[in-house]
């Protein structure tokens, strides 16, 4: 008798081999991406992974200043019922 779990996994696995990569990356057609406008030369791979300032701003105040209990609040009423 023929599992039908068994055969879907073994065909995922056999069209998972197939995926890999028959040999080094390349350029598409008409070569890398021209370089940004206002620079001279394109950015190096080592340079578009490294985030801007503005992906990951440095912070410069904590805005809890310290761990001091909150006042009363007299708004903080129980659900009225």
């Amino acid at each position: 008798m023929i599992n039908p779990a068994r055969t879907a996994a073994v065909a995922a696995a056999l069209a998972l081999a197939a995926c890999g990569s028959a040999g080094p990356l390349k350029w598409p057609e008409g070569g890398p991406p021209p370089p940004k406008t206002g620079t001279e030369t394109a950015a190096t791979p080592t340079e578009m992974l490294d985030p801007p300032p503005q992906a990951a701003p440095v912070r410069v105040d904590d805005p809890v200043r310290s761990g001091k209990p909150r006042s009363e609040d007299p708004f903080d009423l129980p659900p009225g019922g």
